[in-house]
């Protein structure tokens, strides 16, 4: 069973059940065209109704066996032997063909899973039979019920399915009437079938067998139903078959296997086909056509020859078989053919002659026929008609029954019951059921009919005990059609009405049920169905209300009892008139006029019929008045409330209406009139006028308010008045009610009048006039919710339902409050402060009550059903979830912030377990309790279930959506600690194991349930979604998701057979994408199981020979199913992309969204994903989708609507939806090709080898125009900011009580759906703005706003993916950076750049939208640059589209649409300045290499240089003014971002080849003051990070230091910059800051013992610090000497630091950060010492500080000296700081030869260019230039330091010796270098360092002669000086000048004890006489020609002093010693 085949068929993929399901209008995402091709490839099947699935036949045998079969959509399968087996076994079990088995097990398969685990054992096809065998079942009951749709489809021309139907049915159905008899034959059939032999021993399959086989009888029958609804003619011969068949069968209740149908099941089953069977009966017969004697022909030429009235043969067989069948249980049919009898005698007594033909037929049902008289007998049709009236017949009785107790008439029966029938409830079963009600109307008088209350009883049953939606049809037509029809279809109506008002009920109950409101929710037979709320007013409701408003309102018979003292005596009001003439009869006046009840005026001299005998003591009289009924109904709620008061209806008066003191009238009461308000009758009297109120205006306010203007009469709605409102009269019955019951608990309270009263109050909630009323009465009265002290008398009333377990009352105040709530924020008055507070109390109260007494405690109580406890729990959610809904983001701005901050801390911030514990409990026990409701069949409760389930989870969602967007996003709430845990008692009760579920496996369940309907595994997979991501952010949570899970590995399964099925739900694959997708990225454990779908890979391993060898796999590996994972499925999709692509971009997105998580942890899944990423056909695919081309972007304004599937969506909404979703699936493209680039570059090493991906796009690179068009898709921006404007110009000025951030969506902008619902809720606004539709002018806004908002989301749609794929383009330009170098032209890359810049430059849009695409395309812009980074040779194909890019920067910068500096100063959201100064950086750096140039710009190309880089500094000027004065007071990581690239900027536009005058910058840098900001802040902030460790060991150095060093040096290297700096106290701050006390002490360090492998970062402030002082010095020059004297203070306080520095000796360890601070407290007396005064007699406190230094100096040379000439030692001393420094110090280990060895070679040169600097810096001090230069008596003799002998001891200064040794190796090194290329590096090329990489021969030949030149000078200066020096001022010496040897540095050092010797000055003179100047004169002469051999390596313009210096040996010292 492991075959796959290789091409889809429909015939597989698509079930009967799901084709059912998609033309019932269940499941959406299936266009009609697919519709169209599922049924064609099914017509041979629809049209076998006897064996749709065929017979076995040899033939097909023959195919199976073959392994190769062709279906009939031409898809060719293969089967493999293992699965032959299974097929055979199929087709002997269900006798059927062959190849249909195999149909059925491949789907099956597809679309269930593999039911059991794969073993090899003897029982395995039998348990595959048993698992198939329901599937197989359902396919056959749904192959019939697909004809079902289609039918009705044919009759509807609006139907979406109605062309279809048009053109499939009449193939299916080429001879109706044959089809309408195959139907009866084969129903026939079934009912005397046989069990078959393979089930008749196992009884359990034989009851399955008899119910499957009943089933497709009932199925049958409402094809019949439906075929001769209107597709076929009811001919003679079809209704006598179809009469026939159902007197023979007895409406199916001869059944061959009837004995295994004894159960409630089958019993059912029964009942229901019996019901079926009589609507059948009744449906052929036409009565609404019979009903039209225009349509009956007598004749024996009819025009109309397919009715059965044609036929007179068929008449007669008809009429004697129900003539026989009596009544009974075809007492409905017996009635029908009366009335039809009744009709067509009438037609023949109308004619003159009967045809011949009917003569017979006639003369069996006209006695009288051919008969002139006859007296004794009466028509066939009289007598049956009296026979179905008797109440013996059970007509009405049979008809009340099948109204109320059966599925095909009552939704709730058939949820409770699990019918079969298709559509329960049709409008059709009950269109023709009026037909029934209506002919008995018409055949006999309504009065007479002996069950009248009977009557009334079936009439409100058909019109008002059901679903509106099912009754809303039939009402509309009676209101519209039968009304005017005849007096006698409205005589039930008269009749009532002549009643009324002394028998109410009748006429209030008629009238109720021909609302269209449909049952109430105190109805048994309700079935509490959340939605129909949600189905508002339709227009077929609203015509009906209107009708029943009017009928009462304008009444124009009123009803009186008279008693006899009231017609007699001398007082008496009314007098006996008979008229002559008149048909009256007996008549009565009144002789003064009458006040009513009610309020109308009975005027003097009214005439009254008399209804009743004359002689009684009460008289009944009629009077034709006018009056209105609601009113008279207002009266008589007044006088309950009054009785209910005072405990009488005594000494009530009728003063309402202001009708007292009307003349001499007599004013007469409800008891007056006959009308008694006492006892219980009188509660059901009050229950039923306030259900007919509720029924009229429920949803329905323009209604609601003509009734309230009409019982208050001439009153306005908001004027006062004593007499009390309908309001105040509800809410005072209410507190009456509940309050009697407190009085009096032992009672039973008044459910049903309670239930009522709360129902009118939540129905005038919607009226916007009065809605205020209910809100002052509930505040006045504490009986309903309360108060904080006081529970309230409710609480006791509801207390008593958890007795009886029946909880109308619950219900009806949670539906109160809901009510609240959505009236609260619908119709908000904002300038009225105590409206609002008003609301605000009520609403807080009403929620107070409901969490207390119902939500905490409603899962312990008694339920009579089990479905109340759901509906109080859905109920209570819905208010929870409502009140979310409606509060945005931020809770304050919602209309009612303490409800919503209430109801959030109740779920979230504030939670409690009680609080949380009925979702979890609902949630976790859900998943058992549904099975066990459906195994039970109590389908009712089930529903419920389901509807509690979507509540609770929609709920759900929508708290962990809040907690993700709030502050508390990284803790873990308690509702995702209660899903994270194991509930108890979430298991079924009879699994003994598992007492606990885990409520994230429940979830998981629903996703999979397809029985819980098409919302809760949506909702269940969205919940999943959001906790993968809420506990991936939260910080202190180690949950993951596998760890909840009972079966990850099924799960998984279970989630790719979701998003792999094409004909699922798509709604619901896009979200387990989603989910999956999420998973993949924050959970690596499912991950992997989504990637390889198992944990791990167990398969069979292959089967090997005795020498290890594979010689193929193991006989069962073929047999072992292949795991399914979600990577195989998008592969699958990624094949299939074209189609996609057109069809469903939307899934097509999801399937690249999981690809770019999957390659973003591509490394993770490295092994598994490498046959995909080396896959070309994979990277075929994607590169043509990141390069297709997307067309013209749509128009997004919305000008009109389109209903799709139900719901009003934009007319562009589609082509915007589509047009975003393959913009989103290009940039999906794009970056899963950047990041397999990315993957390869951090898997290989080499760069030199692509990619194949990137091998697959690298073409679209090469081409300018092919690049230009790619990239242009990306650049344009159709965000329009006038639509937002406009859109709060509307809400501001019509509804001002709501905001645009009030309809914000939830969502999270992942998973929210492109289109006109992407940012802001259009059905949320719809919802606020529900109560003004009564305005017709706000209506019209309303219109405006709602179109406004559709176009904002539509565009807002389009500029998120436009951003996407801007940001996508980034990233893949990032990543192909590396393999660029000969992939992307520089000048292709330049023009592409300037074209994208033009766009940008041209923003002329505000918003803090438009800056974050503004800011989106200028990084795009940096991105596209990065590629084209600094260039050497720029070639003048590149200058100009680089001097356009420069051009259209400069208008970014100046642009005041969007300024940098808003972006700067934080104004937007997104900041966008980073990216623009990254892009200035680029211009300004690349523009200075032009400049350089000579003749590359000319001089019109300069000047836009210049305006530029003039541009530029203005605003990094500003710029840095805001960011220093920021760093003051806040410590911030962007700061320090955007500090660092101001510096970086600022320090480029500076240079002097791009800025000659600094001037103006200087001047600009002087009004912002920065240079002093930068000082001050540089003073006070932390310089090493100490203040913040975790972010000192995150980022290695400290924030702003690094950046203020950078600012300061790049002033410090421009000489009027420099003074500047140096005048605003650079070295005060420098001498006090925040590392002052530890250097000036000498304690900072190269390393910090809390930074490893880290330099310290004071020790790099600290270098930094010297050498900008040394710049500045060096830029000041000797012009200003008190900087140098500031300086040499600095000197003096960190004297000790720097005496550490200059004190290093080669016992001690060397790094990199101590040579470099050597050199940089070496630069700073370098500086000092230029700067010295010439004069030798100046004595300051700079020649004091050099003084100090050159000793230093002088021991520094020697410990040098010994360095450079032992290597090996030096390396010893090295110590690596860095890990880049420890990984050279490893390599260099591994090199045996010294000079090869790179750290070695660096150390090397880095000491002589060390030893070069203090030597010049020696030199300086010394005035060596004087002594060459000047006489001898202007040397500075005491500058002689050196001592003159050639000993060299290492503790001790330099000597002479030490020179000479030291330049002795610098020559010999110099003379290396010198025959080595001049371009070679020192160093090799593995070497990955930027220390090393500029370490090249020409700079080490640089190094080297200047420190072979520095020692010569200094040296032969000594030497003369030496000479020159006074013998007095020379220092005894004691070392012998021949003693040479090197003195072992770790060996102490010892004097020699020696007698008195010669001066110095005399032993000097005769030892130096001939061979030190002999030494000296060596050097010199080995130095020429090797000094003149660098000049061809250093270039032309070197100058030699070696004959210089020669010339002052010989002349100075040679000559002198002669």
């Amino acid at each position: 069973m492991s075959s796959r085949f290789s091409e889809r068929s429909n015939l597989i993929d698509v079930t009967f059940t799901q084709l059912h399901s998609v033309l019932s209008g269940q499941v959406e995402g299936t266009n009609y065209e697919q519709i169209g091709r599922y049924l064609t490839l099914r017509i041979s099947q629809l049209k076998a109704i006897v064996d749709p699935f065929g017979r076995p036949t040899s033939a097909s045998r023959k195919k199976i066996n073959s392994g190769t079969v062709t279906l009939h959509d031409g898809v060719v399968l293969r089967v493999e032997d293992a699965d032959k087996d299974f097929v055979l076994a199929i087709s002997d079990a269900f006798q059927i063909d062959e190849i249909f088995s195999l149909i059925l097990l491949r789907s099956f398969l597809y679309n269930e899973g593999l039911p059991i685990d794969v073993a090899d054992n003897s029982s395995l096809i039998q348990e595959f039979i048993e698992a198939i065998t329901p599937f197989y079942f359902l396919e056959r009951l749904s192959l019939l019920r697909v004809l079902v749709p289609l039918f009705r489809a044919k009759e509807n021309a609006s139907e979406p399915l109605h062309e279809i139907a048009l053109s499939i049915l009449p193939t299916i159905l080429p001879d109706g009437q044959k089809f309408a008899h195959t139907l009866l034959v084969e129903y026939e059939r079934k009912a005397r079938e046989s069990l078959p032999e393979n089930v008749g021993r196992d009884p359990k399959k034989a009851s399955r067998w008899a119910k499957q086989n009943i089933k497709e009888q009932l199925v049958i029958l409402e094809v019949l139903f439906w075929t001769l609804w209107g597709s076929v003619a009811c001919d003679g011969t079809t209704v006598e078959r179809v009469l026939a068949t159902a007197y023979n069968l007895k409406l199916g209740m001869e059944q061959e296997n009837a004995i295994f149908l004894l159960d409630e099941e089958g019993a059912q089953l029964q009942r229901d086909k019996a019901t079926l069977w009589i609507v059948l009966t009744i449906e052929v017969l036409e009565l609404e056509t019979v009903a039209d004697s225009s349509s009956i022909e007598i004749s024996d030429n009819p025009q109309r020859r397919d009715f059965y009235i044609a036929s007179p043969d068929s008449m007669k067989r008809i009429h004697e078989l129900i003539y026989a069948g009596g009544t009974g249980q075809f007492a409905c049919t017996y009635m029908a053919w009366t009335f039809v009898l009744s009709s067509v005698c009438a037609k023949a007594m109308e004619m003159k002659e009967i045809p011949v033909s009917y003569r017979g037929f006639f003369e069996l049902v006209l006695p009288q026929f051919n008969r002139a008289y006859s007296k004794d007998r009466e028509a066939v049709h009289v007598l049956m008609s009296r026979t179905c009236l008797e109440p013996k017949s059970g007509l009405l009785s049979l008809m009340e029954t099948l109204l109320t107790n059966s599925p095909l008439f009552v939704t709730s029966v058939a949820w409770k019951t699990g019918s079969t029938v298709t559509d329960p409830n049709a409008i059709a079963f009950r269109s023709v059921f009026k037909g029934l009600v209506i002919s008995l109307v018409e055949l006999v008088p309504v009065e007479i009919i002996p069950e009248f209350d009977l009557f009334v009883e079936v009439w409100v049953a058909l019109f008002g005990r059901s679903e509106a939606q099912s009754v809303a049809g039939i009402c509309s037509q009676y209101w519209q059609v039968d009304w005017k029809v005849g007096l006698a279809r409205r005589a039930i109506f008269d009749v009532c009405r002549t009643r009324f008002p002394i028998q109410c009920r009748p006429l209030i109950r008629l009238l109720r049920s021909m609302t269209a409101a449909g049952f109430l929710d105190t109805d048994s037979l309700s079935t509490a169905d959340h939605s129909s709320d949600a189905d508002g007013l339709t227009e077929d409701r609203e015509l009906c209300a209107r009708h029943v408003f009017y009928f009462l309102d304008k009444l124009p018979t009123y009803s009186q009892v008279i008693p006899a003292s009231g017609h007699t005596g001398v007082h008496a009001l009314y007098e006996r008139q008979i008229e002559a003439g008149s048909t009256v009869g007996m008549a009565y006046a009144n002789v003064r006029p009458i006040i009513l009840p009610g309020g109308s005026i009975l005027p003097v001299g009214s005439k009254g019929r008399l209804l009743n005998g004359d002689g009684g003591d009460l008289l009944v009289v009629i009077w034709h008045h006018e009056h209105s009924g609601w009113k008279l109904l207002l009266e008589v709620l007044m006088a309950y409330a009054f009785k209910l008061r005072s405990g009488s209806s005594r000494g009530f008066k009728s003063n309402s209406f202001g009708q007292m003191g009307h003349g001499s009238g007599i004013t007469l009461s409800l008891k007056d009139i006959g009308l008694e308000i006492d006892g219980a009758t009188d509660e059901t009297l009050i229950t039923d006028i306030l259900d007919l109120v509720r029924s009229v205006i429920h949803n329905n306010p323009a209604q609601g308010e003509q009734l309230m203007q009409s019982l208050e009469a001439e009153f306005s709605p908001k004027s006062t008045s004593s007499t009390p409102d309908l309001v105040q009269l509800t809410v005072s019955i209410l507190e009456e009610a509940l309050a009697r019951y407190n009085a009096h608990p032992m009672a039973s309270p008044p459910s049903q009048l309670i239930t009522s009263a709360i129902s009118v109050l939540s129905a005038i909630l919607a009226i916007p006039n009065y809605a205020i009323r209910v809100w002052i009465y509930i505040r006045s009265t504490t009986a309903l919710f309360g108060s904080e002290k006081n529970p309230g008398f409710s609480s006791a009333a509801l207390s008593t339902e958890r007795v009886t377990g029946r909880y109308t009352m619950t219900l009806a105040i949670l539906k109160l409050v809901e009510q609240l709530c959505e009236e609260a924020c619908l119709l908000l008055v904002p300038d009225d402060l105590q409206v609002r507070k008003l609301k605000d109390e009520v609403l807080m109260r009403a929620a107070r009550f409901v969490h207390t007494e119902v939500w905490l405690e409603h899962l312990g109580w008694k339920y009579a059903q089990l479905g109340d406890r759901y509906e109080i729990g859905r109920r209570i959610s819905s208010f929870y979830l409502k009140v979310l809904q409606y509060t945005p983001p931020i809770a304050e701005d919602a209309p009612f912030p303490k409800l919503s901050q209430a109801i959030l801390d109740l779920l979230l911030f504030k939670a409690s377990v009680l609080a949380i514990n009925p979702l979890m409990s609902a949630v976790s026990a859900g998943t058992q309790m549904l099975q066990a409701l459906y195994l039970s069949r109590r389908f009712g409760d089930a529903r419920r279930l389901i509807y509690l389930l979507e509540s609770h989870l929609q709920l759900i969602r929508l708290v962990l959506q809040r907690k993700c967007a709030s502050e508390v996003a990284h803790q873990t709430c308690l509702l995702e600690q209660a899903l994270c845990a194991q509930i108890t008692g979430g298991a079924a009760s009879h699994d003994p194991y598992r007492s606990k579920v885990n409520p994230i496996d429940a979830l998981t369940f629903y996703v999979k349930e397809r029985d819980a309907g098409p919302i809760v595994p949506l909702e269940a997979i969205k919940i999943l979604s959001i906790i993968c991501s809420s506990l991936s952010m939260s910080r202190s949570n180690s949950s993951t998701l596998v760890g909840h899970l009972s079966d990850p590995e099924g799960m998984v399964a279970s989630f790719v057979r979701v998003v792999q099925h094409p004909y699922d739900d798509l709604s619901l694959r896009y979200s387990t994408w989603n989910f999956i997708t999420v998973a993949m990225d924050t959970e690596p454990a499912l991950a992997s199981l989504f990637v390889s779908g198992q944990f791990r890979s167990l398969g069979v391993p292959a089967e090997r020979d005795v020498k290890g060898k594979g010689i193929g796999s193991l006989e069962m590996t073929s047999t072992l199913p292949k795991f399914p994972n979600a990577v195989d499925v998008a592969r699958d999709a990624l094949a299939n992309w074209e189609q996609l692509w057109e069809s469903n971009p939307q899934l097509l997105a999801c399937v690249l969204r999981f690809l770019v998580v999957v390659w973003r942890h591509g490394l993770e899944h490295k092994p598994l994903l490498e046959d995909l990423r080396l896959d070309p056909k994979v990277w075929d695919h994607i590169t043509m989708l990141a390069c297709s081309e997307l067309g013209p972007i749509p128009d997004f304004e919305t000008e009109d609507y389109v209903f799709v599937d139900g719901k009003r969506r934009s007319n562009v909404h589609d082509a915007v939806a589509e047009h975003c979703y393959r913009t989103d699936v290009k940039s999906c493209a794009l970056h899963v090709i950047g990041l397999d680039i990315g993957i390869h570059h951090q898997t290989r090493r080499s760069a030199i080898a692509k990619p194949v991906s990137f091998q697959k796009i690298e073409s679209k690179f090469r081409s300018l125009e092919e690049l230009t068009d790619l990239i242009s898709e990306a650049t344009p921006s159709s965000y329009v900011p006038a639509l937002y404007d406009a859109f709060s110009e509307t809400l501001k000025s019509s509804f001002p009580t709501l905001s645009i951030s009030q309809l914000e969506t939830k969502i999270a902008i992942e998973e929210r759906e492109f289109g006109d619902e992407f940012s802001f809720s259009v059905s949320l606004l719809r919802s606020r703005l529900r109560g003004h539709r009564a305005d017709n002018i706000l209506l019209q806004k309303m219109d405006v706003a709602e179109k406004q908002l559709l176009s904002i989301n539509l565009n807002l749609s389009l500029t998120h993916t436009q951003i996407a794929l801007v940001d996508a383009w980034r990233f893949i330009l990032h990543q192909i950076t590396p393999l660029s170098a000969d992939v992307v032209q520089r000048s292709i890359l330049l023009t592409i750049a300037a074209s994208v810049s033009f766009d940008i430059n041209k923003e002329n849009r505000l918003g803090d939208m438009v800056a974050i695409v503004h800011g989106t395309r200028i990084a795009f812009l940096v991105s596209i640059l990065e590629l084209a980074w600094f260039n050497s040779s720029e070639k003048a194909s590149e200058v100009q589209p680089f001097i356009e890019l420069l051009e259209n920067v400069r208008g970014i910068v100046l642009n005041e649409y969007q300024s940098p500096m808003k972006s700067i100063q934080g104004i937007f959201s997104m900041p966008f300045h980073r990216p623009l100064l990254q892009l200035l950086y680029f211009c300004v750096k690349n523009a200075r290499s032009l400049t350089r140039r000579p003749k590359s710009l000319s001089a019109e190309q300069r000047l836009k240089v210049s305006s530029i880089v003039e541009a530029a500094v203005g605003f990094v000027i500003d710029a840095l003014r805001l960011t220093f004065m920021a760093a003051r007071t806040k410590v911030g990581i962007d700061l320090d971002k955007d500090m660092e690239l101001l510096i970086a900027v600022f320090e480029q536009c500076t240079r002097l080849d791009v800025n000659p005058s600094s001037t103006v910058w200087l001047t600009q840098c002087q009004e912002a003051d920065i240079v002093k900001a930068s000082i001050e802040l540089y003073a006070h902030i932390d310089l090493v990070g100490v203040s913040d460790p975790t972010f000192l060991l995150s980022t290695k150095r400290p924030l702003y230091t690094p950046h203020l060093l950078t600012f300061h040096m790049a002033l410090a290297s421009i000489p009027s910059a420099a003074e500047r700096l140096a005048s605003e106290g650079l070295l005060s701050a420098y001498c006090n800051n925040s590392i002052s006390k530890a250097a000036s002490t000498g304690l900072i360090d190269e390393v910090l013992p809390e930074l490893p492998g880290h330099r310290s970062p004071a020790h790099h402030v600290y270098c930094c610090m010297l050498s900008i002082v040394s710049a500045i010095i060096v830029a000041l020059g000797r012009n200003n000497h008190y900087f140098d004297a500031e300086a040499c203070g600095l000197v003096q306080l960190y004297g000790d630091q720097i005496a550490r520095a200059l004190s290093w000796t080669v016992g001690e360890s060397i790094t990199f950060a101590l040579l470099e601070e050597m050199d940089q407290v070496v630069n700073v007396f370098s500086a000092l010492a230029r700067n010295a005064p010439s004069t030798l007699n100046a004595k300051s406190i700079i020649e004091d500080v050099l003084h100090v230094f050159s000793p230093l100096a002088l021991r520094l040379l020697q410990q040098m000296n010994y360095a450079v000439a032992h290597p090996h030692h030096l390396a010893s001393l090295f110590e690596p700081v860095t890990e880049e420094e420890r990984t050279l110090l490893e390599k260099d280990a591994s090199v045996s030869e010294i000079w090869k060895r790179p750290l070695i070679v660096h150390l090397m040169h880095r000491l002589f260019q060390l030893s070069s600097n203090v030597i010049f810096t020696l030199t300086c001090i010394s005035k060596a230039d004087i002594v060459l230069i000047a006489e001898e008596s202007d040397w500075p003799l005491h500058e002689a330091l050196v001592v003159p002998h050639s000993k060299i001891v290492v503790g001790e200064s330099a000597s002479i010796g030490t020179l000479l040794e030291l330049a002795n190796g610098t020559l010999d090194m110099l003379r290396n270098l010198t025959n080595m290329p001049s371009g070679q590096s020192l160093v090799r090329a593995d070497v990955a360092s930027e220390k090393f990489k500029e370490l090249n021969v020409q700079r080490g030949v640089n190094i080297s002669r200047r420190n072979l030149e520095e020692i010569l000078l200094y040296m032969i200066t000594q030497l003369a000086m030496w000479l020159s020096k006074p013998e007095s001022e020379a220092p005894p010496a004691d070392l012998d000048g021949e003693d040479q040897t090197m003195a072992d540095p770790q060996k102490p050092e010892t004097k020699e004890r020696r007698g008195p010797r010669m001066s110095l000055g005399t032993r000097f003179r005769r030892g130096m006489t001939g061979e030190m100047a002999m030494d000296v004169q060596t050097l010199l002469t080995k130095a020429k020609p090797i000094i003149a051999k660098t000049d061809t390596i250093l270039g032309e313009g070197q100058v030699d002093i070696c004959e210089i210096l020669s010339t002052f040996l010989q002349n100075h010292i040679v000559l002198a010693l002669q």
